[in-house]
């Protein structure tokens, strides 16, 4: 039988006990260490990582109080918060081994023991602290990552008064703890505005948990918020902890809420009533505690109509709702993003001096920007690349041409045009939705909506 990698230190006074229990375990673990005496025990916990910790509750010879197991156990707790201590207790003793489990223990074992119920708490104990470093390992990689959005992708300030209302909301909500919905076509920057509210907030040293939830297929949706334990269904060969689970104390954003699939509405809903997960196969609850920040491109109070999203869940999740106006609405940002870009990506393919002339920068706050700021972004970066000059032009920007139409002065909205852009893509595209969301710079889900809204047959 293949041993169970962990590290397990047990700690007490009587050798015998610590030969009996370093005999049995070690059939089991893959590393065992005892110690009988409280003198190098600050020594062994400062040189070492353990995975369990057994801790008799009286070290001294004559000494039956078990305060030197509660004090050694808070000594524990104060080198790291989140060990798994188990104390080793007799019968008479139970009141103060539970007074240890209110302090921070993982669980006791009564004197004389049941070897299998030993193995059986010790096991549990080597999941739960696999799980810790799982989600240990996810925040110090979310931090990392982080670090390079804020680099790569820094916040760029418009001077539009839209934008500027969304900044002053944006300030005002991420100081409390309140869930909250950011609505916008795609490109308009939902995950940016999240993570403005993560970073201005009292979690913003906690972790930011993603989770696109129109990149997920069906199947998975559950196992990847709630995570699964081993044999929950065909694949699930370990325990694996969920997106909820891997967020605790920080903020997690569900992107693209519309898709998220009507059972799992309600699973949602629950979790956000009662803080309270079950990993799929489980049936032991998970404590959580987040942030919940959610974005769409859908029109939600349509899907409600249609019965594809529970009005319950909305409530929940809107106690703030930000709308971002996408781009061709605050035209007078374009050229605070078009310097951005131009700058960022003149420094990233070596190009120094770069400038745009007056006509190229008056064709880009003229066009529409369908795909909104992630569109002008792709342009200039295009721009960059292919430009041989040190000015680029209005020939280094190629967008989609419309089709002249009897269109008079007044009908010459961006209503109207974006009706013909959207017929234009479709006649391009030969019909593949697909294709012609990809030519307009948009998802096929806002494509639909658009069809939908201006009745395009």
């Amino acid at each position: 039988m293949a041993l169970t990698q962990a590290n397990i230190l047990i700690i007490d006074d009587n050798k015998q006990i610590l030969e009996s229990v370093d005999l049995f375990l070690s059939r089991h673990f893959s590393y065992i260490e005892t110690c009988s005496s409280t003198n190098n025990l600050n020594f062994l916990l400062s040189n070492n990582n353990y995975d369990i910790i057994l801790l008799d509750m009286n070290l001294t010879p004559g000494k039956h109080s078990g305060n030197e197991g509660l004090y050694w156990l808070k000594e524990i707790l104060k080198q790291d918060s989140e060990a798994i201590i188990i104390l080793i207790t007799a019968f008479g003793k139970v009141e103060l081994a539970v007074e240890g489990i209110k302090l921070g223990a993982f669980d006791f074992i009564l004197k004389p023991w049941d070897n299998q119920k030993l193995l059986t708490t010790i096991k549990a104990g080597v999941k739960l602290r696999k799980s810790q470093r799982e989600v240990s390992n996810l925040k110090n990689q979310n931090t990392v990552l982080n670090e390079l959005i804020e680099q790569n992708n820094q916040v760029i300030q418009g001077v539009s008064k839209e934008i500027k209302e969304v900044d002053q909301l944006i300030k005002k909500v991420a100081v409390t703890d309140a869930n909250v919905l950011v609505l916008g076509e795609n490109g308009t920057g939902k995950e940016v505005v999240a993570r403005q509210i993560h970073k201005n907030s009292n979690r913003s040293k906690q972790i930011f948990m993603s989770v696109d939830l129109s990149a997920l297929p069906e199947s998975l949706f559950e196992s990847e918020l709630f995570g699964h334990i081993s044999g929950a269904f065909t694949d699930a060969k370990s325990d694996k902890i969920g997106k909820i689970e891997a967020a605790q104390k920080g903020t997690l954003f569900l992107d693209e809420i519309g898709n998220l699939p009507m059972q799992l509405q309600s699973k949602l809903l629950t979790v956000l009533q009662t803080k309270t997960i079950y990993r799929l196969g489980s049936t032991k609850p998970i404590q959580v505690n987040f942030r919940l920040i959610c974005a769409t491109n859908k029109p939600i109070k349509e899907l409600i109509k249609k019965e594809l999203f529970r009005e319950d869940l909305l409530f929940r999740i809107n106690t703030v709702e930000i709308n971002l106006p996408a781009l061709r609405e605050r035209k007078n940002d374009i050229p605070t993003f078009t310097k951005h870009f131009l700058q960022s990506f003149a420094r990233k393919y070596g190009k120094k001096d770069l400038k745009i002339d007056e006509k190229a920068q008056k064709k880009l706050n003229d066009y529409s920007w369908p795909g909104n700021i992630r569109e002008l972004k792709h342009s200039i970066e295009r721009a960059v690349i292919l430009s041989s000059k040190s000015i680029i032009a209005t020939s280094d920007f190629t967008f989609t041409k419309l089709k002249e139409q009897n269109v008079n002065n007044e009908e010459l909205n961006l209503v109207e045009l974006e009706k013909m852009a959207i017929r234009k893509a479709i006649v391009e595209a030969k019909g593949n939705m697909s294709k012609a969301a990809e030519f307009l710079g948009v998802s096929r889900t806002t494509l639909y909506f658009k069809i939908s809204k201006y009745e395009i047959q």
